[in-house]
This record gives structure tokens, sequence and C-alpha cells, in this order.
């Protein structure tokens, strides 16, 4: 089977289906396309906000999880921010490492979207470096595809490449499905165009 993405040539896993993964990105189906000169998601907005109200007040660590998601794609901030932090204490609280990192890595980009652009890139280097440590794939590779997303809503364009590139490979590495995939392709093609132009 030839691999995804070849001309990066990153390697492909074959070791079957991924393991679950702490993200449980549920909210991917309630995310539309991806803006190409912001490269920000494009939300099914009442989808998003139909199931808000159906998670309700459930405070499981998965809902809290998915309440950040989409209380940040769907602009309501403050509250996301506020459920973050509960999140993570929560993740701490169970003692499991991994799930606290993801748990920081929403947190970092509900500062994206509240404009914090410093504390968000510090918070997932932070995050990078210890999935990368424990050899956490995936979770690297998210961390790696928002900090370019930090990097380049401030115009660190060479920074956003690096990582989004990086991101590539490490999902390639991971056997990550199409969609994931596309989103950091996308990405670094913007920002190639982006560099070419400042050229």
């Amino acid at each position: 089977m030839p691999a995804r993405g070849g001309t990066l040539g990153a390697p492909v896993n074959h070791r079957g289906p991924r393991p679950p993964s702490p993200l449980q990105e549920h909210t991917l189906s309630f995310i539309i396309g991806y803006d190409p000169i912001t490269l920000r998601e494009k939300v099914d907005l009442l989808a998003a906000g139909e199931r808000l109200e159906e998670l309700g007040n459930l405070r499981s660590l998965a809902a809290l999880n998915e309440k950040v998601a989409l209380l940040r794609l769907v602009g309501r901030l403050d509250e996301a921010w506020e459920i973050a932090n509960e999140a993570l204490r929560q993740s701490r609280f169970t003692g499991n490492r991994e799930q606290a990192v993801a748990s920081r890595i929403r947190r970092a980009q509900v500062l994206q979207f509240q404009g914090k652009l410093d504390e968000a890139a510090s918070e997932l280097t932070h995050c990078i470096l210890d999935s990368e440590v424990h050899e956490w794939t995936r979770l690297a590779a998210y961390a790696r595809q928002h900090r370019g997303k930090v990097y380049f809503d401030q115009g660190n364009l060479d920074g956003a490449l690096a990582d989004f590139t990086a991101a590539v490979f490490l999902r390639e590495k991971d056997g990550a499905d199409a969609d994931e995939l596309d989103s950091s392709l996308l990405a670094v093609a913007v920002v190639e165009s982006h560099i070419a132009a400042r050229g």
C-alpha cells in the first residue's frame, strides 16, 4: 500500500488500528473545513451548539474536554477557559500524565483564540517536550500543529512551517486518518505560499 504524503518521506505505521487517544477529538465532526487565510476551523455552529446542550452539566473528563473544544470553536472563550482549567485539574488528579498534557494543549488553544499568543506558544512548547520525551506521537503531532498555528498568528512563518511539517511527519508515522493529515498538509501549503510571496 503506498504511503500517503510520501513526498515528505515520512514512514507510515502499518501496525493496525491506532489505540485510543487521550485527545478523543469528537469535535472533528463539527469542523467543516479550514479557512485558507487564517487556518482557523470552519464550524457547523448549529450542530456544535446542539452538542453542547446534550453535554449539559456533565463533568466527566471526556465531557469537559469536549466542552472546551466546542466552546472555543463557537467563540465562548471565557467559558472555554474556565472549563479548560477544570479539565486540567481533573486530569492531574487522576495521575494520568498523558491526559494532563492533552488538557494543557486544549487550554493553550483557548489562549490562542483569546489572543494570548506568547502564553499559548510557551504552553504548547512544554506540551511538545513532554510528548516527545514520552513518545506520545499523536499528542506531539497535535501540539506541533497548534503551536504552528500560534506561530502563524504571530507572523513567524518559518517556525510555523517547521511545526506543520513535523506534524505531517508525526501523523503519518502514527497512521493518522485523512482529515487529520489533510489539515496539516493544508497548513504547510498555506505557509509555503506566504513564504514564497514574502520571497
